[in-house]
């Protein structure tokens, strides 16, 4: 077995946690793969993994070697498919991140009409609100909300969303509805914290066109956009968010809008990914398909 196939049976062992499982999947003798794994380790001269009657597990240095493998196999991938004739279905792992409730909402509902188009791909998602770091977790592009800051990467802008201030009305009724800016010194709000800087990122304004900042107090910061709208819900403060994900509870009641000539300006939608002339098919094909999707929404 040569170099890369020990690579990919170990990193099908790692994501499995089961050697039995690995086997499996990779149509190998149990013996064969448990074989491969030792001569890895012997080969790197540390373990990588922990066994257990029960579980396998990663070490540290198997967490290392487990990122810099996944990055390696991808790029080999990647190197094959830039000699496929254009008209073969691309094929592996595309690694993704996402917005929560974008995920949620738009794009995982719609993901039965994109392996309809592209069987052979899979799909390695998470959903957070917090900063990804391309290179480093191996993911192959994200979509963000907001203003991109890293030039290292290219941004596909695809649309906006607009925003709103707003509070539950059980919170409106205890302490009334601001109607200037300087009603908010009677209030508190749901800070938003980035997960980059631990800082609250501020109640925003836009004046004379440019956008302004206030420092409001608030009885608590989050950094996750269901924990964001579940503490509006609570009564806990208002909030700035886009209408996207509120139409259900402005239409019902539960929330309410204020401050409508006050509002932050729209957010930037963009599907972001590393700096790469040679974009490969499986990526590409998924940029290309989610930027229709959001666009015929949010453009």
């Amino acid at each position: 077995m040569d170099r890369i196939q020990t690579m990919q049976v170990f990193a099908r062992v790692a994501e499995l946690g089961s050697f039995s499982r690995a086997a499996e999947q990779l149509n190998l003798p149990a013996a064969t793969v448990t074989n491969a794994v030792q001569a890895l380790e012997k080969h790197l001269g540390v373990r990588l993994l922990q066994r257990t009657t029960r579980k396998v597990t990663l070490t540290d240095e198997g967490i290392t070697y487990l990122e810099r493998c996944t990055q390696l196999l991808t790029e080999f991938e990647d190197v094959d498919a830039l000699f496929q004739h254009e008209q073969l279905q691309p094929r592996g792992v595309v690694r993704v991140d996402l917005p929560e409730r974008l995920a949620h909402q738009v794009v995982i509902p719609a993901l039965p009409e994109f392996f309809a188009l592209y069987p052979q791909l899979r799909l390695k998602l998470t959903a957070t609100d917090r900063f990804i770091d391309l290179i480093g977790e191996a993911v192959d592009c994200v979509v963000r909300v907001g203003a991109l800051s890293d030039s290292s990467l290219i941004g596909r802008r695809i649309g906006s969303l607009e925003q709103i201030n707003c509070g539950a009305r059980s919170y409106l009724e205890r302490y009334g509805r601001p109607q200037t800016l300087s009603d908010l010194q009677h209030h508190r709000v749901v800070n938003f914290f980035s997960s980059r800087t631990g800082r609250d990122l501020g109640w925003e304004y836009m004046q004379d066109g440019e956008p302004r900042y206030l420092k409001l107090p608030g009885l608590i910061s989050v950094a996750s956009s269901d924990a964001y709208l579940a503490s509006c819900s609570a009564g806990l403060g208002l909030i700035q968010a886009p209408r996207f994900g509120l139409e259900e509870w402005l239409a019902s009641g539960e929330v309410e809008e204020v401050l409508p000539d006050f509002k932050p300006p729209p957010l930037p939608i963009s599907v972001v990914y590393a700096h790469n002339k040679h974009l490969s098919p499986r990526v590409r094909v998924f940029v290309d398909w989610i930027g229709k999707l959001l666009a015929a929404r949010y453009a």
